[in-house]
Order: C-alpha cells, then sequence, then structure tokens
C-alpha cells in the first residue's frame, strides 16, 4: 500500500504472523470495528516521578497511593495530543466514539477499508487453531507529527493474546491438594483479614462462571459466598462454557480471592481475548470510578 509522504513506522508495531497460521482469504471491507489509540502520558515533572519511585521502596502497608484523580492529573493524557488523533479521525473518515484523558485514549470506529488506509495495513484472514482471526504483518504507519504522541494501535488485529494454563488431575496420579485458605496459611497471610472495605478486580479473556457453582463451592468450604460482580469490557460478557475450558481459570480466580478475603468485593472484567481488549479491561479497572478497585488480579 502507498503511504503518504511524511508517514512513518509506529515503534513496536510491527507484527508476524503466529507461528502455524496461514493467511485464508480477504475480509469485507466494508466490516465495521472499533480501534483504540493509546497516546503517551503528558511530561511529569521530577518532584512526581520521584515521589512515585520512593513509594515502590516501602512495604505495601507503609505505602500511600495517588488517588485517580491524582494519577489523571499527574499521568494523563495532554489535551492537544487528543486532539491530534482527532484530527487525525476525521482526516480519515473514521469516527471518534470515546476520548479519554485519564485513559489516555482515543476509541475511533470505522470499516475495515478506512482503517487500512488510515494506518497503511493490509488485514487478511488468518487460519489458526481451529479458528479464525483478523491479521497483519509488518509495522502501523502515522504521521510523522503522531509519532511522537501515539504509543500504540489495538483492534486492527484481533489474534488471541491469552491461553489458560489449567491442568487437569489425573485420577491415578499421587499428590496432595489443598485448598486457598490453607494455602494462605502456609504463606502467613495476616489472620483476622477478610477484605471487608476492599475492592478486588479480576481481568478475564473468555469464559465465565455460574451463581449456583459459587455457592456450592463456598459452601463446602465454610466460608461466606462473596460479592461477585460480571463488568462488560468492548462487548465481552460474562459466558460460561465448561470446566475444561477457560471457565476453569475464571473460577479458580474467584475461588482463591474470595476464600482468602470472603467480605471483599469482587469486580471481574470480562474482555476480548485481544491486545486491544486486554488493554481496556485493565484501564477500566484503574480508572473505574464506580466501582474503585484497589486491587488487581490478572491470575
Amino acid at each position: 500500500m502507498s503511504k503518504r509522504d511524511n508517514d512513518v513506522p509506529l515503534r513496536g508495531s510491527e507484527r508476524v504472523p503466529l507461528p502455524g497460521a496461514r493467511v485464508s482469504g480477504k475480509l469485507n471491507p466494508n466490516e465495521r470495528l472499533q480501534v483504540t489509540v493509546l497516546v503517551n502520558p503528558r511530561p511529569s515533572d521530577q518532584e512526581k516521578l520521584s515521589r512515585v519511585d520512593e513509594l515502590g521502596k516501602r512495604m505495601p502497608h507503609e505505602r500511600s497511593y495517588l488517588t485517580r484523580e491524582e494519577l489523571d492529573a499527574a499521568y494523563g493524557a495532554a489535551d492537544e495530543d487528543l486532539a491530534k488523533v482527532e484530527a487525525f479521525a476525521r482526516e480519515n473518515a473514521l469516527d471518534v466514539v470515546e476520548e479519554s484523558r485519564s485513559k489516555r485514549s482515543v476509541v475511533l470506529s470505522g470499516t475495515i477499508a478506512q482503517f487500512s488506509r488510515a494506518f497503511k495495513v493490509k488485514l487478511v484472514r488468518c487460519e489458526y487453531q481451529k479458528s479464525t482471526y483478523r491479521g497483519r504483518s509488518g509495522p502501523i504507519y502515522v504521521p510523522a507529527e503522531l509519532a511522537t504522541v501515539v504509543q500504540a494501535v489495538m483492534g486492527l488485529d484481533n489474534r488471541p493474546q491469552a491461553r489458560s494454563h489449567v491442568r487437569l488431575l489425573k485420577k491415578k496420579a499421587a499428590g496432595t491438594s489443598f485448598t486457598p485458605p490453607q494455602v494462605a496459611q502456609l504463606y502467613s497471610f495476616p489472620p483476622g483479614l477478610d477484605g471487608a472495605g476492599q475492592s478486588v478486580a479480576i481481568i478475564e479473556l473468555g469464559g465465565g462462571f455460574r451463581a449456583n457453582d459459587l455457592k456450592t463451592y463456598f459452601t463446602g468450604l465454610g466460608v461466606p459466598v462473596p460479592s461477585v460482580l460480571s463488568i462488560s469490557v468492548d462487548g465481552a460478557r460474562n459466558s460460561p462454557t465448561t470446566a475444561n475450558g477457560p471457565d476453569a481459570e475464571v473460577m479458580l480466580d474467584i475461588e482463591v480471592i474470595g476464600s482468602v478475603a470472603p467480605k471483599a468485593q469482587i469486580f471481574v472484567y470480562f474482555a476480548p481475548n485481544t491486545d486491544a481488549g486486554f488493554v481496556d479491561a485493565v484501564s477500566a479497572a484503574v480508572h473505574d470510578s464506580q466501582h474503585k478497585p484497589s486491587v488487581i488480579s490478572i491470575s
């Protein structure tokens, strides 16, 4: 594809096909998708950087953490940088769906043909491990004036980013199993703490949970059933399948946290298993001013 005269490759945007994947055809140029453009944080003064560095050296119980408002003020995007991305979108007939200074992102909507022209990429259908994904090879191109503004462009390629590592124990296998409270005791988890007043975010890229299964598990342990709420990111939802699939990891995450901190409010952020989904889920949890999670788990 031809480039604009001042286009440059976006640093770190190079992609190669997944091992074993093969191009299987063209995509519908009129198919619509959303793409997240992540911009760099505004320059921070040395005093703010020194404060964060000092916090990292302290023990967790000794730290005083930045509030979400302080994080936004110190490390959010500059308004002029967001404006440059929006101007680029208008020039390329792309719609601005969402713009966030705190998340440092601009979400764009358009067709495959429009995004291909805007970022000078070739999007194709790829087959990989009995599934298909929208893939690309090589770098993403942006105008030179955006090269120092844009950190990443996510969502053009929707290849899977993570896979479950859960292994089922064979019936004849020897070994000892432990419940989460027993593991917590072995690791000297502070006694008398139950998570009261805390909110824990869990990032999940597939699968789901059933309330009845959670009730059965915690009742069997003799632990109060925790409050668990699912939150949708980029259209992904709590979609339970089978224990042999991603559900096992979802349930394990909830069961461990809920067993050790049963009075903590648990929020499960479900996102697509893509680069955009992963980053958007973490960003949604970090900047969630409604539920305000104080801890984020990515298993």
